[in-house]
């Protein structure tokens, strides 16, 4: 699936496909923190090994939106798994990785503060 280009931000995702996604011509095929201002790499390689603390690093990017994708299927988290950011005031939402992206440089392009959390599931050794 191909994005439009966004010049209004540093990082924006170009493209998302099951190889990964593409920010700025970079195919990027591991879990990744993204936001405007920085692309990150990001410890769980899957849904199974996501914990809370995982998404606090989320609140280092001071975002008012955390979104968060799940791979190529939405996956809802346990509540607590959350918790921690919600209640800090921060919009939690949790889809598929396509949508994810798609809403990431749709709020970009409105100047908000939003973190994707993305996981990319990696094939065993």
């Amino acid at each position: 699936m191909r994005f439009a280009e966004d010049n209004n931000s540093t990082y924006s995702i170009q493209s998302v496909s099951d190889d990964g996604i593409v920010i700025n011509d970079k195919l990027i095929s591991r879990s990744v923190l993204v936001s405007a201002n920085t692309v990150q790499e990001w410890p769980p390689c899957s849904l199974a090994e996501l914990t809370s603390d995982h998404l606090a690093r989320c609140l280092e990017l001071d975002p008012e939106i955390v979104l968060i994708g799940t791979g190529s299927k939405q996956v809802f988290l346990p509540a607590g798994t959350i918790i921690n950011l919600q209640e800090r005031g921060i919009g939690v939402e949790i889809m598929a990785n396509p949508a994810a992206c798609r809403t990431f440089n749709v709020l970009l392009s409105e100047e908000r503060r939003v973190v994707l959390a993305l996981l990319m599931d990696q094939p065993a050794a």
